[in-house]
């Protein structure tokens, strides 16, 4: 029988691309014991980019230990599992290049299976590329742990039971909780038009539902506040942030989705123009509008900044100002529902939701498109 080996993998930038590094870790499966750690900085990078170089790393150094071996390579980057287990496109061409190599390396071992895992889960290989990311900046090696690193994590055939969540329970484990607020009024919401990436701002009636907001959520102990970069998101948020005293952190994974030339149209006038485009976009979530953006590839993205806004806030209560399909796209992964589901939800300019996300997994709607703050 073929010795059975993990792989831990992760990457990172700041400033995505920015200075950037990567860590792995290769594990025994049977026992947990860590029996190599490997990190480097890079000097400018996106997030992707670093993430396949740990992928990389990762299983050079599992080759070097049992070129024969069972690996199991577990990921929070769901981009990378999905694109190496071959469900998703791989459209850049260097992201092409370093899964190319990636599935070179892999061709060397007995089998290969890559397993998504949340943030939390991946801890020891997102502290080697952090730590590969400091010891770029201060200018010093990276520093491994020349025993091996941390305990051992407990093997998956004898796992740590935990009480199963009920249907009337969240599961027992202190919940991150994100406040999805979508952004105030436009002039392009007022009469029902597509609005995607374009920086159109908002109304006067809009400025006043971000301060109803803001009122609305002064008591809730709100720890961060994360923006959509586009302006209407952007001046919703500074009216709750300057309401609570914090900074607006900006991050483009929770843009809304490009629209293409649909952009300005109508729903009505796309389907009176455009009506074998919009039957296609309604029919497969895969489907972008001309130039634009599907809701497949939104979901990558969305999900992507929420699992890396998820490590970051760990425990705290972050309040995420949004748009529409990014805040429906994060309840419809917390519900476990067909993406088909986007198109059976409706959010009302300035509403609110909220999910709560457990370490261990689960996510609980809480609220959805409440408006009540509004009247």
């Amino acid at each position: 029988m073929s010795r059975r080996l993990l792989v831990e993998a992760d990457g990172g930038s700041r400033g995505n691309p920015g200075p950037a590094g990567f860590g792995a870790v290769v594990r025994d499966a049977v026992s947990g014991k860590v029996l190599t750690e490997v990190a480097e900085g890079i000097e400018t990078a996106t997030n992707n980019v670093a993430e396949y170089r740990g992928l990389i790393a990762g299983l050079a150094a599992a080759a070097e230990t049992d070129p024969r071996a069972e690996v199991e390579v577990r990921l929070d980057s769901r981009l990378v599992v999905e694109q190496m287990a071959g469900r998703w496109k791989i459209k850049h061409p260097d992201m092409r290049s370093l899964a190319r190599q990636a599935h070179e390396l892999a061709g060397t071992f007995s089998g290969v299976t890559y397993t998504w895992v949340p943030r939390v889960r991946n801890a020891h290989a997102d502290r080697l590329a952090n730590e590969a990311m400091d010891a770029a900046a201060e200018g010093r090696p990276v520093r491994l742990d020349p025993k091996g690193g941390s305990d051992p994590e407990p093997p998956d055939d004898n796992p740590t039971p935990r009480p199963a969540p009920t249907g009337w329970s969240a599961p027992d484990t202190e919940p991150t909780r994100l406040i999805l607020l979508r952004h105030g009024q436009t002039p392009l919401s007022v009469e029902q038009r597509f609005a995607g990436v374009g920086d159109t701002e908002l109304t006067e009636a809009g400025h006043e539902q971000a301060r109803a907001a803001a009122r609305r959520l002064a008591g809730r102990g709100v720890d961060a506040v994360v923006s959509s970069p586009l302006r209407r998101a952007r001046d919703t948020a500074g009216h709750v942030a300057r309401e609570l005293s914090l900074d607006v952190h900006a991050d483009e994974g929770f843009q809304e989705v490009d629209f293409g030339e649909w952009e300005g149209m109508t729903f009505a006038e796309v389907q009176r123009s455009r009506p074998e485009e919009l039957d296609r976009w309604l029919a497969d979530p895969a489907v972008a509008p001309p130039g634009g953006e599907s809701f497949e590839t939104a979901v990558r993205r969305v999900v992507e900044a929420r699992d890396k806004m998820l490590a970051r806030h760990r425990g705290q209560t972050v309040l995420v100002v949004s748009h529409v399909t990014p805040i429906k796209i994060l309840v419809q992964q917390a519900m476990l529902a067909p993406l088909r589901a986007l198109y059976r939800m409706h959010l009302d300019v300035g509403c609110l939701s909220e999910i709560d996300c457990f370490d261990d997994g689960p996510m609980v709607v809480r609220s959805l498109n409440d408006t009540a703050y509004l009247a």
